[in-house]
């Protein structure tokens, strides 16, 4: 957001006061100072020209051969085609070799049908000063020729760029005049009213225009309409436009550019109608029905749904509410009679519609900060003041009627001084505290020792000021931070209490980036409508936001693969292998989860039972022409279970009904890993072939293996639940091992685990590891049938193995082998 340092020295003195000063106190007081601007530098090269002589183009009747004198002691002849210039005119000069300040391009000497122009008579537009090119720029001074514009003119001005996130929750400070108010309290210097050095009489009787608000969503609290007869449409006075053009506004004309005008000044947006293009006229609040749809003033026809309020005339929608106005009732060239709307509408409501559309306004910029409703009036009453001097001639034809029955409510916030104090850690006494507060409107009457009954004003007390602490702010800030002298704390230090869950997902973390080589990625909680089609996941139930920050992102997802099979679509374009992994959190509203206690707005206790919440790592490995990645990734599984001390007592293949909720998942390619109580702790598989085609995933080389998606996911929670195998000192064997490879003929049914724990059940004290090597399907082998090939590693903490050890543990193999259908082939 820009200020205007010329526009706020209209309501506080600031005339001796240092832009950079300035920046910098509104930053440690106030909010954030991003940057400061000077304006008007591309003005400082137009000098103050007068036309000495002005007749007909010889050859060109719409142009004009002026003699003009510039200051530096000769006439230069230029060729203007502006209608409006006449000799004895002063006029802005652009000389030969000057930079044209619309466009920044430098002027040069040229032809114009056949005569020589050394210059530019320059119209508001071609000086970026508004959008006037109709003609030049006709001065009304006596300067003497060659002086600088800008020391003419009030051009030159300080802009001051403020964050625009530091001051969310002030809804005050999004016009000048609640920066002017900041600024005076600041430098202790008086604040003008608003409505300082105008007039204004407004009828108590004439035309009027019924209006009807819907009260049953409480979406409008105030509505002021007021009818304005005998408009003459026309551009608005030179220093308006001018003060628009600086902060980055377009004038368009004077009734448009006034309701522009005071939403930057006040912070209120008002919104004018054409009276005679309204079907009643009547004006209707209300939401929309379905099926209904409105073209905007930027020209776009939009579907409206029932969350959207609207402003309709006796036909439709004419409006939407806070957001935009509808182009059937637009005010422009030929209109005379107009309806001014100040409104105040609820700040939920315009952000939810703004937020659907795509369509962010200032005016919705500034309704869903929840602004003050008084401000509605004084806007109203602000236009039709200024209306005289914008627009003459135009009469205010009845009065401002509000049927809306709003009124301020005083709010009263208890304060207590050595609170204030022990907060700050400064001695605050009554004297500064007042000093303090009441400069920003605060009222303070006392109520007891060092003890006080502070009224919020309303442009406070909409969402800002609510409790105790929100004065200390008040007060802390106006002291300066800065001017607080650090002192270190004296308390007992007590040993913190570290949550397990985050411990845990810090380990997890540290071996997935660093033991696994895996990059971690963070994405929203927010499902994607595409990447949900493209999955196949469209058909599960979602937890639903209500207000989402964009139109496709309303689900929240139930796990956390599907969002990081989303992000490897763009990651794998410029690489041939891409492993990441994500900690994050699925919400399944098909499973009751927590039960909550909270109060409603009526101020009733209820209880609600939040979605389940599962706590998950995911993990993928995508690569391209190389050796599949379910291996390597099965294989960082195990060492990440290894490492956090959870021991998977087995590894099955889905079921049918967990299979149905994997569908990104190949069933046939995943394994299962659970404990020994039956608890699932998470899978690894391969990414389902339908998956890879849906994300766009190309694994093709010319020659060589082809690579492949794996994934993997970890219940944390069912980690934390599980018992922890304690790590336990295993000395260097004194006595060699002795390895065997052994291959086992099998049903393909058949799970590696089985097999496995055959091999130790033959002789565990003489069996020190063992590890799948190698699975086989094809010649040679029966259908159905494949060969696991292990190697065993045999070994005694006691002595060295002989042949005979050997021979008696195969034996013992061949005999469990024939008791469960397998067959020992070497």
């Amino acid at each position: 957001m820009l200020l205007s340092l010329r526009w706020l020295s209209r309501y506080v003195d600031l005339s001796d006061l240092d832009a950079t000063r300035i920046a910098d106190d509104l930053t440690m007081a106030t909010a954030e100072v991003d940057g400061l601007e000077v304006s008007g530098e591309a003005l400082r090269e137009i000098v103050v020209g007068h036309v000495v002589e002005c007749g007909k183009h010889p050859d060109a009747d719409k142009l004009s051969l002026t003699k003009i004198d510039d200051g530096s002691g000769e006439l230069l002849q230029v060729v203007c085609g502006a209608p409006n210039v006449a000799q004895g005119q002063r006029i802005a000069f652009c000389r030969v070799g000057v930079n044209v300040p619309v466009d920044g391009k430098k002027l040069k000497k040229g032809k114009i049908r056949g005569l020589e122009s050394l210059g530019m008579i320059c119209s508001a537009r071609e000086l970026g000063l508004s959008e006037d090119h109709t003609g030049i720029l006709v001065l009304d001074t006596e300067a003497a020729p060659g002086t600088r514009l800008t020391d003419v003119l009030p051009l030159s001005d300080t802009l001051i760029e403020i964050d625009n996130k530091s001051v969310t929750h002030r809804p005050d400070l999004w016009g000048h005049y609640g920066f002017a108010r900041e600024l005076a309290a600041i430098y202790e210097r008086p604040l003008k009213d608003a409505l300082e050095g105008l007039s204004l009489d407004v009828p108590t009787r004439g035309d009027t225009v019924p209006i009807a608000i819907d009260a049953s969503r409480g979406a409008c609290s105030r509505y002021c309409g007021v009818v304005i007869r005998d408009v003459v449409i026309g551009p608005s006075p030179d220093w308006m436009q001018q003060l628009l053009v600086a902060i980055g506004a377009r004038p368009r004309n004077n009734i448009v550019d006034l309701t522009n005008w005071l939403q930057f000044d006040l912070g209120q947006p008002t919104h004018a109608f054409d009276l005679d293009r309204l079907a009643g006229p009547r004006i209707d609040v209300r939401f929309a029905n379905e099926g209904e749809s409105i073209t905007t003033l930027d020209g776009q026809a939009r579907a409206l749904t029932t969350s959207d309020l609207l402003i309709c005339d006796g036909n439709g929608p004419v409006a939407l509410a806070g957001v935009m106005g509808g182009e059937g009732s637009m005010v422009e060239e030929g209109t005379t009679s107009v309806l001014l709307e100040s409104a105040n509408f609820d700040a939920a409501t315009v952000r939810r519609t703004s937020m659907r559309l795509g369509l962010r306004t200032d005016s919705s910029a500034r309704f869903e900060k929840s602004l003050d409703p008084a401000l509605a009036e004084l806007t109203a009453r602000k236009f039709l003041a200024m209306l005289p001097e914008v627009a003459p001639g135009a009469r205010v034809a009845g009065p401002i009627v509000d049927p809306a029955s709003w009124a301020y409510e005083p709010r009263h916030v208890h304060l207590r001084l050595p609170r204030v104090s022990s907060l700050l850690g400064v001695a605050i006494d009554e004297s500064a505290a007042r000093g303090f507060l009441e400069p920003l409107g605060f009222t303070l009457r006392e109520k007891g020792y060092e003890s006080f009954d502070v009224t919020i004003p309303s442009w406070r007390a909409t969402k800002d000021i609510a409790i105790e602490e929100d004065l200390v702010e008040e007060i802390g800030r106006c002291f300066r931070y800065d001017a607080i002298e650090p002192v270190a704390p004296r308390a007992p230090v007590d040993a913190l209490h570290r949550d397990p869950e985050l411990a845990l997902d810090e380990r997890v973390r540290t071996v997935c980036a660093y033991d696994l080589g895996l990059h971690e990625v963070y994405n929203y909680s927010f499902l994607d409508d595409a990447l949900c089609e493209r999955l196949g996941l469209a058909g599960f139930s979602y937890v639903q936001v209500t207000n989402a920050i964009a139109s496709h992102l309303s689900r929240v997802r139930r796990d956390v693969l599907p969002s990081l099979l989303g992000s490897v679509t763009d990651n794998f374009r410029s690489r041939d292998d891409v492993a990441l992994f994500e900690v994050g959190n699925g919400y399944r509203p098909e499973s009751p989860g927590e039960a909550r206690a909270f109060s409603s707005a009526d101020g009733d206790a209820h209880e609600r039972v939040l979605p389940l919440e599962v706590h998950q790592l995911a993990a993928l490995r995508v690569v391209r022409g190389g050796e599949h990645p379910y291996r390597r990734l099965r294989g960082d599984f195990e060492t990440l279970l290894a490492r956090l001390g959870v021991n998977a007592a087995d590894v099955r293949v889905p079921t049918s009904e967990e299979a149905s909720t994997l569908p990104w998942m190949h069933p046939a390619r995943t394994a299962v890993f659970v404990t020994k109580a039956g608890e699932v702790l998470g899978y690894v598989g391969d990414v389902h072939p339908r998956t890879v085609r849906a994300l766009d995933l190309d694994f093709a080389v010319r020659k060589g293996p082809t690579g492949g998606a794996a994934a993997c996911c970890l219940d944390l929670r069912a980690c934390l639940a599980a018992p922890v195998v304690a790590l336990r000192y295993v000395p260097v064997p004194r006595f060699p091992s002795q390895p065997v490879d052994l291959a086992f003929l099998v049903d393909d049914a058949v799970r590696a685990g089985d097999v496995g724990r055959l091999i130790e059940d033959a002789n565990p004290k003489f069996v020190r590891r063992h590890q799948l090597f190698e699975v086989y399907r094809g010649k040679g082998l029966p259908d159905g049938k494949k060969s696991l090939n292990f190697r065993v590693e045999l070994g005694s903490d006691k002595r060295t193995l002989n042949a005979e050890d050997e021979e008696r543990y195969l034996d013992r193999i061949r005999n469990l082998c024939r008791e469960r259908g397998f067959e020992l082939r070497g």
